[in-house]
């Protein structure tokens, strides 16, 4: 009866979504404030309701062990643990399909209640976002039905991956995807704005807050992601350039441009075009991310699918999503208006200069990612493209990305103020040598560009404190001091990643070792015994539990696992760590050897990671600052452009 109502439902939300996507077309051809807008913002509650209805019904599944569901029975068993079942229910295919639709609703009601000022253009906007729940929750019906039955009914379930049974990965697909739909309301706002013809500084303000919002949390869900490989791969890094992280790494670059670029717009008409653009682009390749996770296209531990068939569907919906987009962008960007122009060296200019910087950087990671594939595609070699190549291309443009950050806010509008700018931020200007000489000195053998990378997050760290010194009293009086707190956090985010990539890069080689009992290994100057090995067994899993002994200041004892699951025949490694201001002591433990001499040694991996601490507080700083900022500008209600403002020398956002 559940599976039945669950796909009774999701069929009810995909009527609803095409109900809201074309009487709220109409609604803003008859002005916006009409019984037809209003119907359109009833389809969309109905389109919520009947997602969100579906979602509990699924959990339910899991937690009962519906196992005649055939993604319950591919993605669960009898011994799961609770919370684990429930995040079950999105930890694969299907399910995680379910959850995507219900954010893509929600935001869709969002923009119904709370979306932009203009009737007109609000209503516009819901009916794009109709169509995009449209397409989705289409190919959630007819293409990946999480309620589909399974007969013969199994007696136990097939198990989910066990490395996706894990705390984080209870939070981090939910946050991911709030980030990752969260940019069709931008997408939305501005399709809507060319269909309408509303000038450049409106749509920027009515779309920059939802991208902000929506930046936010790809940023956590990224961050999530990250720390989860981390600790839980036993691989010892914490980004590895897969084309999954890629494929999330590109929207986030072009949202961090759309955020900048839309406060341009808004204060001084500068950069619509781009805007829109980037708004446009920035969904698509959300909606290409999605591709690469389930069309089976590339191999990865964070692949959700590998069927060709609903990779063709997910292609049809980009296509549809470009060719609406862009084929309204090329007959309607004229109508945006221009702004009035700026000097070499004003704000806006450098705005514009991090912009191409990071779409640059948006470009070549997907030259990066696809070019095996297509490759492939062409029947050429099958090759993969690694760190070298994004280290080499990508993090330069990064760094100077970073390197010209904080100087945006000292820089006045429209008129040059470079000279004024540097001379406000000399004392942060002299320590970028003296950054580099320490990490050189404290870090032998780190290469240049870590170096430098350290230097230049020493460097955005110090220009975010002058930052907060010099506008915060200013803000204050103005009522934005959320919006230069927020700012200032996120800038100094960008700088503690910084600091902590080029310290984790410098580290000592990992130690791969095979262990007996009583025997150690040392790795940056700390000595390492393995004590002994015993069973830890779960409620799903067989363990072995090392203990392995720290010899050092403060000592103590690191328990590394080694797990079997029975039910899905795989086995996984839990890491330990043991953190201080240093950075991590990381070791993982692996299969068991019999040696010649009848000793039984395991298989141990340790290393340091220096400062990695940094890379965590970076990117809480950046989530932070991000909803510190989106805070102040909803409780700011600003007007949509500030003529009386504009020419001022120094803004506060």
């Amino acid at each position: 009866m559940i599976a039945e109502l669950g796909r009774y439902l999701i069929a009810l939300a995909l009527l609803a979504s095409l109900l809201q996507m074309f009487v709220a077309w109409r609604g803003a051809e008859l002005g916006g404030r009409n019984a037809y807008a209003r119907a359109g913002k009833a389809a969309s509650e109905i389109a919520v309701l009947a997602a969100g209805v579906a979602m509990i019904l699924l959990i339910a599944s899991f937690l009962r062990s519906d196992f005649s569901i055939a993604y319950v029975a591919a993605n669960s068993s009898i011994e799961k643990p609770f919370a684990y079942k429930i995040a079950a229910s999105w930890g694969g295919h299907e399910g995680s399909m379910l959850l995507w639709c219900l954010i893509l609703a929600l935001f869709g009601y969002g923009l119904a209640r709370s979306g932009p000022r203009d009737d007109g253009l609000r209503s516009r906007a819901v009916s794009f976002q109709g169509l995009l729940q449209t397409l989705f929750f289409g190919f959630l019906a007819f293409a990946s039905n999480p309620f589909e039955r399974v007969s013969p009914v199994p007696l136990q379930g097939a198990e989910l991956n066990p490395i996706l049974q894990d705390p984080l990965l209870v939070i981090h697909p939910p946050m991911l995807y709030v980030g990752y739909v969260g940019l069709s309301t931008a997408f939305a706002i501005a399709a809507a704005g060319l269909m309408q013809k509303t000038p450049g500084r409106i749509l920027a303000a009515a779309l920059r807050p939802w991208a902000l919002g929506a930046w936010t949390a790809l940023t956590a869900g990224i961050a999530l992601g990250a720390f989860w490989a981390y600790y839980e791969l036993g691989w010892g890094g914490w980004w590895f350039w897969d084309p999954v992280e890629n494929a999330s790494f590109m929207p986030w670059l072009l949202g961090a441009a759309l955020i900048h670029s839309s406060i341009a717009t808004e204060k001084r008409g500068a950069f619509p075009g781009w805007t829109v653009f980037l708004a446009l682009l920035a969904y698509i390749l959300s909606i290409l991310g999605a591709f690469l996770v389930r069309s089976g296209v590339i191999t990865s531990v964070h692949a959700f699918a590998l069927d060709p068939e609903r990779g063709v569907w997910i292609l049809g919906m980009l296509g549809v999503s470009a060719v609406a987009g862009f084929l309204l962008f090329a007959l309607r960007a004229g109508s945006l208006g221009e702004g009035d122009g700026f000097e070499p060296t004003s704000k806006e200019a450098l705005i514009g200069a991090n912009n191409l910087l990071l779409a640059a950087t948006s470009g070549v990671v997907l030259i990066g990612t696809l070019y095996p594939m297509l490759l492939e595609m062409m029947g050429g070699a099958t090759i993969s493209v690694g760190a070298p190549y994004f280290n080499a291309a990508a993090t330069p443009l990064l760094l100077i990305a970073a390197l010209l950050m904080p100087l945006a806010p000292f820089l006045p509008w429209a008129n040059g103020g470079l000279k004024n700018g540097v001379s406000q931020m000399r004392a942060a200007l002299m320590l970028i040598p003296v950054a580099a000489v320490v990490i050189a000195f404290l870090f032998a053998g780190a290469s240049p560009l870590a170096v430098i990378g350290g230097a230049i997050g020493v460097w955005a760290i110090s220009g975010a404190v002058m930052d907060l010194g010099q506008f915060l009293p200013v803000a204050m009086a103005r009522g934005q001091k959320l919006l230069v707190i927020g700012r200032v956090m996120a800038h100094a985010g960008v700088g503690f990643i910084a600091l902590g990539a080029a310290a984790d890069a410098s580290r000592p080689p990992d130690q791969n070792v095979a262990l007996a009992p009583g025997e150690s290994v040392s790795i940056a100057g700390r000595e390492l015994r393995l004590d002994g090995v015993s069973r830890a067994d779960g409620p799903n899993y067989m363990a072995d539990r090392a203990r392995i002994v720290v010899d050092e200041g403060e000592g103590g004892v690191m328990s590394p696992e080694r797990r079997f699951y029975a039910v899905a025949n795989q086995t996984t490694r839990e890491v330990a760590l043991k953190s201080s201001i240093a950075g991590d002591l990381y070791v993982s433990v692996g299969e068991a050897r019999l040696r010649s001499d009848g000793t039984t040694a395991f298989e141990t991996r340790v290393a340091f990671h220096p400062l990695v601490w940094s890379l965590s507080l970076g990117a809480v700083f950046i989530v932070l600052g991000g909803a510190l900022a989106l805070t102040g500008r909803l409780r700011a209600h600003a007007p949509v452009v500030q003529r009386d403002r504009a020419t001022k020398p120094a803004e506060a956002v």
